[in-house]
């Protein structure tokens, strides 16, 4: 049987070290601080904001919301942002996407300082991923995988690493992220031939496809480390990610489950986002 890299686990640490980090900041006067942008009433990005302002006052972070009508005029969003980007008490910025289809997201994205892009959407953000430079943030689900790793000592360097995705949000920037990490790293898809033995390569496998139970038995092999970075809903209303777990499990070393995997990570990596760009305000006021 695999080793289960449960979430819960990473959240648990990075928790305490984002408490001592609010900490310290709040004695140099400085409250690290999200601002919450998001246009209209949906039913998920309330549960989601809900969500959010929990985890952020479970470490000290305070949360500011602009909430818009969803028919704003796309100006008026931009209005918003040029706001959050010149309050000097708001750290980060988290934009409620998809925007509404009469607003142009590549103009908002654009918008944005990549300093206050703590979600990783901004091109300067990516940059900052590709040229391993310090601009910007890396997308939160990309770093959630690196997070994983990092904690349950999973040393990228030297491996072959097969990433199934090819996204801006997760494959491309992972795959820099393990690259600078000293991986050799192969970038495949579902439409790669062949799709089972490239993955069978990889002795760590990040698993971004998009779709529900894609990967099953065949693509695994023993000593893999798999991080299974989908999440859907099933007929039954249960959740399930991109690997058919059942048939992974018991072939490879290590996987990450779906739920209690990655998602569980990726929520508090944004929070860390807001204390680190906190952190660089103290630095350079």
């Amino acid at each position: 049987m695999a080793q289960v890299l449960k979430g819960k686990e990473v959240v648990d640490a990075l928790v305490e070290t984002m408490k001592k980090d609010v900490e310290a900041l709040k004695a140099k006067g400085v409250t690290p601080t999200l601002g919450i942008i998001r246009l209209g009433e949906r039913d998920d990005d309330i549960s989601y904001e809900r969500g959010a302002v929990k985890r952020c006052a479970s470490v000290g972070v305070a949360v500011k919301h602009y909430v818009l009508q969803a028919d704003a005029a796309g100006e008026q969003l931009l209005d918003v942002i040029h706001e959050v980007n010149a309050d000097r008490n708001v750290h980060g910025a988290l934009i409620f996407r998809p925007l509404p289809k009469h607003i142009d997201d590549n103009t908002v994205r654009a918008a944005l300082l990549p300093e206050k892009d703590i979600d990783g959407i901004t091109g300067g953000s990516l940059a900052g991923v590709f040229a391993n430079i310090s601009m910007g943030f890396p997308p939160c689900t990309a770093e959630a995988c690196m997070s994983i790793l990092a904690h349950y000592g999973i040393d990228p360097a030297g491996k072959r690493v097969t990433v199934v995705g090819r996204s801006m949000v997760i494959g491309r920037p992972v795959a820099m992220m393990l690259m600078h990490k000293d991986a050799t790293v192969t970038i495949c898809h579902t439409k790669t031939k062949d799709l089972p033995s490239v993955v069978r390569e990889g002795e760590i496998v990040i698993v971004a496809a998009g779709k529900a139970e894609t990967l099953t038995g065949e693509y695994f092999r023993e000593g893999q480390t798999v991080i299974d970075v989908g999440i859907h809903v099933k007929e039954d209303g249960g959740l399930c990610g991109d690997v058919k777990f059942a048939e992974a499990e018991p072939v490879v070393k290590a996987i990450t489950p779906v739920p209690g995997g990655v998602g569980a990570v990726t929520t508090f990596v944004t929070i860390q986002h807001v204390i680190e760009a906190a952190r660089s305000f103290v630095a350079h006021p």
